[in-house]
This record gives structure tokens, C-alpha cells and sequence, in this order.
């Protein structure tokens, strides 16, 4: 596998805003890149990446920034093992605050139900919830090159909760309709 690797120095100082560090270094969160060390970033080389590699750059040119973007492989097998590993783990991570938002939603559903808050206000709340756990997924599934630890049960845990909600779905619309 072959990596971009990102060498990013940005303006600092009391006096310069924060703004265009923080920018950056949400973007480079958001797109799944690995920190090797203070603005020293890692991506695997390949498309699903590129598009937010573009926005790290355009970033840190408005920030009156300099970047390096270095091709990368490792130099034995054990370099390039080692930098996968890293990045699975991170990735594991993520997928363990995904799966704990789902418990959340789980715990929520289980809630209202139990306090019979069966209401179109209260339905419309879980329905932006699910939905925020669904373009989560899809951002995790798409960084997840390799597969990490936590990704097939995120996918189980995910269709839990769209089952939850149509159950939920159901109750407010018997409550509400009498049936």
C-alpha cells in the first residue's frame, strides 16, 4: 500500500488566530488521516482520499501555511504493516464511539417508550438521530480500508437501530391514532 504522507506547518503565535490551525486539523481528522507526529499526517494513496487531501492543501493555503505532500511506501514489510496497524486502530476507535452512540439511541428508544412519550415531536428527534448515525456509518465504511476491529458488528448495530426505530415508528402511530 502506498501512502501520502502530509507535512503541514501552519502559522503560531499570541497573536494569529487559531482559526486555520484548528481548520486543518479537522479536516485531516474528518478525512481519516493518521498523525505520525505534530504535522506530520498520513493517507493511503488512493482515490477515496484525494478529495479531502485537496482540502487539507487549499486549508492550510489560506492560512498562509506551508505543505509537503510526500509519496510514501514503507521501506520493508514491516514499515508498511506497522502503518496499517495504526491506522486500523484508529479506525477500531472510531468504530467503538459509533457502536456507543447506537447504545445511546438504543437507550433512548427504550426511554421514551418506557415513559410512553409517543409523540411526532419525539419521533422526528429519533428520526435525526438515526439519520446522523447513517451518514456517520457511511463516513467511518468509506476511511475503513482495511477492515478494522468493530466494523461488521457497527453494521449489525446499525440495522438494530432502524429496526428500533420502526418499531418506535409504529407506537407513535397507533398512540397517535387511536389503534
Amino acid at each position: 500500500m502506498s501512502w501520502l504522507v502530509l507535512v503541514v506547518k501552519l502559522p503560531s503565535g499570541p497573536t494569529i488566530p487559531s482559526r486555520h490551525r484548528v481548520a486543518v486539523w479537522r479536516e485531516l481528522r474528518r478525512i481519516g488521516a493518521l498523525a505520525l507526529s505534530q504535522g506530520t499526517w498520513a493517507v493511503p494513496d488512493v482515490p477515496g482520499f484525494a478529495a479531502g487531501v485537496t482540502r487539507v492543501v487549499e486549508l492550510v493555503d489560506r492560512g498562509e501555511g506551508e505543505i509537503v505532500t510526500l509519496s510514501a511506501n514503507g521501506r520493508d514489510d514491516t514499515d508498511s504493516s506497522r502503518l496499517e496497524a495504526m491506522f486500523n486502530a484508529e479506525r477500531a476507535e472510531e468504530w467503538g464511539e459509533f457502536l456507543a452512540d447506537c447504545g445511546k439511541f438504543d437507550t433512548e428508544i427504550d426511554k421514551e417508550i418506557a415513559k410512553n412519550k409517543l409523540t411526532m415531536a419525539e419521533l422526528e428527534e429519533e428520526e435525526h438521530s438515526l439519520e446522523r448515525l447513517r451518514r456517520w456509518h457511511r463516513d467511518l465504511k468509506a476511511r475503513d480500508l482495511f477492515g478494522a476491529d468493530g466494523a461488521v458488528r457497527a453494521d449489525r448495530q446499525l440495522e438494530h437501530c432502524t429496526e428500533r426505530l420502526a418499531e418506535y415508528t409504529e407506537r407513535v402511530f397507533a398512540a397517535l391514532h387511536q389503534l
